[in-house]
């Protein structure tokens, strides 16, 4: 809306949701708070259209559900101001995506689609296990799982969701130890594209981006990854006829990009990277989408970042009783914060601040990690050990540790009797936990180790990436504390 102010433009606001304080009625130069159908905009549209010329209508800014109009909109011969119906559908449509994808010479993960469980079990039997399920057209996340086992695919589609002609499953392979990137770009009318962003998640892939940490920039990715992720989504950008803001979702194995998701629309990283990178990216795509040209809305010497930023996600969980902390393909967060400084392990001390949790500076460290998973803690371990923390893990990553040089005292799981581990945490012995875990018996096994982690405050880690971001994080603040300065300063040159 000020971006479309300084061009002179009139701008109307359409809002479902009058909690919202972005959207204050002295915003834009009008505000209807209505149901986002097609038939209430069309009617607010013919409405406005008795006081002047409608340019048309903006709808990469309000998530998925405006999306959902364009085809209605166009249909009832309202402008579509950005990306053409057409080409929202093009990024949805399976099929049509597929063989855009295949004229681009593009990877992604080996995938299906199943109308009933016979199909869901043939597809993922030719995939193979892991795979991720999901209904199609999904928001949120809701009703994905990662599934291991046939056993598990068969629970979902009889237990998660109803399997029809008209309601598909989607069935990916899951790329185990994978890293998930997300990208920002903006495309204007005269092809140039802008990358706005590229944020490595800090959480392996098969976690919703929306619960995932993320730095920006990306902290471990080699820079040939990084060239080749802006090569493949301005090819995307410009072979989907996107106008204005793009999202795209990638994973990383083993340096080579397989593409997950493309969202024709602003995401909810978008006010990240703006803060993280000084680039206002709403006004820039919304000038980008009423015809200005990119190359005079941002300035071509811009200078490279000299900071990095890590979004952190905000969890609601002490405030649901029961309620588990492990993270998965469905969205639980309800907010997220900023961490900014001049390297990794302070911004990412400062996020975890941001979002409420405070990584210890000394004590006892609780390691529990699946068997995949030992022989990366090993490291991890050592370093704690050097700072002076004392190590605990069950018998097995105990077993590991130990065998590796890290000195680790074993201690029960809560089925081994006691004292166990969640006596020791109840205790106050326990200052932070790293847990890895897989399989519905195993999550199911240490549910009371994570609870008592929460109504305890303590720490809790349930990737190893997440793990050795908090040592990073530990390491920065033993080494001096944290400085605060004003985010401005970190574009000053």
């Amino acid at each position: 809306v000020f971006g479309l102010a300084e061009a002179g433009i009139e701008s109307v606001m359409v809002n479902c949701n009058p909690e919202t304080v972005s959207t204050d009625y002295d915003t834009s130069d009008r505000l209807y708070f209505e149901p986002l159908t097609a038939e209430d905009v069309i009617e607010i549209v013919r409405k406005e259209q008795e006081n002047g010329e409608v340019l048309g209508v903006i709808l990469q800014f309000g998530g998925q559900t405006p999306l959902k109009l364009a085809a209605a909109l166009q249909d009832a011969g309202v402008p579509i101001l950005g990306t053409p119906p057409d080409a929202i559908d093009l990024a949805e449509d399976r099929e049509r995506f597929q063989a855009l994808l295949r004229k681009l010479d593009l990877r992604q993960p080996a995938n299906g689609t199943a109308r009933n469980g016979e199909e869901a079990v043939r597809v993922a039997r030719g995939i193979g296990y892991p795979v991720v399920l999901r209904p199609s057209y999904v928001l949120g996340g809701r009703a994905m799982e990662i599934v291991h086992d046939e056993a598990g695919l068969k629970r979902y589609i009889e237990n998660a969701v109803r399997v029809s002609g008209e309601t598909p499953v989607l069935v990916d392979s899951y790329l185990r130890d994978a890293i998930e990137v997300d990208v920002d770009a903006v495309r204007d009318r005269a092809d140039d594209v802008h990358v706005a962003g590229i944020m490595e998640h800090i959480e392996e892939a098969g976690i919703h981006s929306g619960d995932s940490a993320c730095s920006l920039p990306p902290h471990s990715l080699p820079e040939p990854v990084v060239d080749e992720l802006r090569r493949q989504t301005a090819a995307l950008a410009r072979e989907l006829g996107v106008i204005g803001l793009m999202n795209v979702q990638y994973a990383i194995k083993e340096d080579e990009a397989y593409l997950l998701e493309v969202n024709p629309r602003a995401s909810r990283t978008v006010p990240f990277v703006a803060k993280a990178t000084g680039l206002p990216v709403a006004k820039i795509a919304a000038r980008a989408m009423v015809g200005e040209r990119l190359r005079d809305l941002i300035a071509a010497d811009r200078p490279a970042l000299a900071h990095i930023a890590v979004k952190e996600a905000v969890f609601p969980f002490a405030r649901f009783p029961g309620v588990d902390i492990i993270l998965g393909p469905e969205m639980k967060s309800t907010g997220e914060a900023m961490g900014i400084d001049s390297d990794f392990g302070r911004a990412f001390a400062k996020s975890q601040l941001g979002s409420g949790v405070s990584v210890p500076r000394e004590g006892t460290v609780f390691i529990s990690v699946r068997d995949r998973d030992k022989a990366s803690m090993i490291e991890p371990g050592r370093r704690l050990r050097e700072m002076g923390f004392d190590l605990i893990a069950t018998t097995g990553t105990a077993d590991v540790l130990n065998g590796a040089g890290v000195e680790t005292r074993a201690v029960k799981k809560v089925h081994e009797g006691r004292p166990h581990i969640v006596d020791s945490m109840i205790s106050g012995d326990v200052q932070l936990v790293f847990n890895t875990t897989e399989g519905a018996k195993a999550i199911a096994d240490s549910y009371a180790l994570r609870r008592s982690a929460l109504l305890g405050r303590i720490p809790y880690y349930t990737t190893v990436a997440g793990a050795k971001a908090a040592i990073e994080a530990i390491a920065a603040i033993r080494a001096g504390g944290l400085d605060v300065a004003p985010l401005q300063s970190y574009f000053r040159r």
